[in-house]
């Protein structure tokens, strides 16, 4: 057995301890989803001793385990020393603190692991302050291509800070920002960075960030210059009429492929518009479609970005 999946199993804490006690010995799994089981602190902080010892799993995906303060930050000690964990999921934790204290372990976390892959922090209330700790030391880690910051409290400064990270050319390749509120400056900065700088980011995902024209466009302009960035998703900010021209120009052009972004052009009396597809990194991720392909690659384009990359 490589893959177990228990997503949503109503498996609390005592279930959770039976189940990292039994990872203790396993030598074969490799990818375990505990999604959307509330095992809390208690279940959480056995599955952070369990990645002392086991030596097999590389994808542990807790998000949304009502994790707490205490096993986050166990997470990102127990992270420092792991050789084996590739992707982790540790979306969606029960934070009262606003010093951003688990930010700042993960940071410190990234500075020293040089084989994680894939992060996954989204819903962690993460303000500015700790996008900038994580900025700075991920300047100085080689191997993250996934950083997810999908709903948090990340401004244009936030954006800022990571534009400055794109400009370093990281090994960086898909960057999630959605829900979050980096308005035109912040999407100015990442053009910037796109344009001129990055060569390695393939996907930037960045609905409901209130972005107005101005930095829309700016992104499409990047999209011109920079041939890496194949991926764009931004849909849910103000989609005014100079916007929907710079994005039905960039994909009439073939720049970017319909299948790669979530709007797709169309014209009513001489006006050009956009609507939503539903088109995304993760789409599917906790269900299955209803209609159509399960594992669309357009609906969850990191799986075609994995392995590619």
């Amino acid at each position: 057995l490589q893959y177990l999946n228990l997503m949503g199993n109503d498996i609390e804490a005592s279930g959770a301890e039976a189940i990292a006690k039994a990872l203790h010995c396993n030598a074969t799994l490799m990818k375990l989803q505990m999604t959307a089981n509330k095992m809390g602190n208690k279940g959480a902080m056995h599955f952070a001793a369990m990645l002392q010892i086991n030596s097999s799993l590389e994808e542990l995906d807790v998000g949304d385990c009502d994790l707490d303060t205490q096993s986050l930050i166990a997470f990102a000690i127990v992270l420092n020393n792991n050789r084996n964990i590739c992707v982790i999921n540790l979306s969606r934790p029960l934070l009262y603190s606003q010093q951003e204290e688990t930010t700042v372990h993960m940071a410190h976390m990234l500075k020293v692991n040089q084989h994680l892959k894939e992060l996954h922090l989204g819903k962690h209330e993460m303000k500015d302050f700790g996008v900038e700790r994580l900025s700075e030391t991920l300047s100085f880690n080689g191997t993250l291509r996934y950083l997810d910051l999908h709903c948090n409290s990340i401004t244009r400064d936030g954006a800022k800070c990571l534009s400055e990270l794109l400009k370093q050319n990281t090994p960086l390749e898909i960057l999630d920002l959605s829900s979050n509120r980096i308005e035109d400056d912040g999407a100015i900065y990442l053009s910037e960075a796109i344009a001129l700088y990055n060569t390695n980011l393939k996907a930037l995902s960045i609905p409901g960030n209130n972005i107005g024209t101005q930095g829309l466009v700016s992104l499409a302009k990047a999209m011109r210059v920079n041939s890496t960035l194949s991926h764009i998703y931004i849909w849910g900010n103000k989609l005014e009429e100079p916007t929907c021209v710079a994005f039905c120009s960039i994909i009439e052009s073939g720049r970017l492929p319909q299948e790669n972004t979530d709007v797709a052009p169309y014209r009513v009396e001489g006006r050009t518009h956009l609507s939503e597809l539903f088109h995304g990194l993760r789409r599917h991720y906790y269900w299955t479609p209803t209609y159509g392909t399960d594992g669309d690659p357009a609906c969850n384009s990191v799986l075609v970005l994995r392995d590619t990359a």
